[in-house]
């Protein structure tokens, strides 16, 4: 799962600094803002509504940071009102890769299963625009006594380019 990066050296994390010498600066700070307004929304989303659909974020030219989303699929006749969040990944991956010149960094958030920890979890993969890309994933399950979320440790995951790729 986590790649050679280091678990310590995952942005917003407090780590070692070895991530942040690897890349310029200003690339770093897009990345972290990224990963953790990607990780805040999604705790949020988690604790008003008791899940969250996939959605991405990016850092404009000028450093706003603008969230993006796309609506699901109808669900299928008898799928109990499933939605395909691949394909909803797909959609957003698309929508960023047609819309890359205007935004210098993105992020996409999705919910996945560890199969390992059998655990869910809030998966953040950031890509910039010089090429740099950042993954982590952040546990989570339900406190069914008080009706909040417990949430594990931010780890780093490997990630591949999907915008800047042609």
């Amino acid at each position: 799962m986590a790649e050679d990066k280091g678990l310590e050296a995952a942005p917003g994390t407090g780590g070692q600094a070895s991530w942040r010498d690897s890349v310029p600066e200003s690339t770093a700070t897009d990345l972290e803002n990224l990963l953790g307004t990607g990780i805040s929304a999604a705790q949020e989303q988690l604790q008003r509504n008791g899940g969250f659909l996939p959605f991405a974020l990016t850092v404009q030219t000028d450093g706003e940071v603008r969230m993006v989303a796309v609506s699901p699929a109808d669900a299928e006749e008898g799928s109990d009102g499933d939605f395909d969040a691949d394909g909803m990944i797909s959609d957003l991956t698309a929508l960023l890769r047609q819309n890359r010149e205007d935004f210098r960094a993105a992020a996409v958030v999705c919910d996945i299963l560890l199969v390992e920890e059998e655990s869910d979890a809030i998966h953040v993969a950031t890509e910039h625009r010089d090429g740099q890309v950042f993954a982590a994933v952040l546990p989570y399950s339900p406190d069914a006594g008080n009706r909040t979320w417990e949430f594990g440790e931010l780890a780093a995951d490997a990630s591949e380019p999907t915008i800047w790729v042609d």
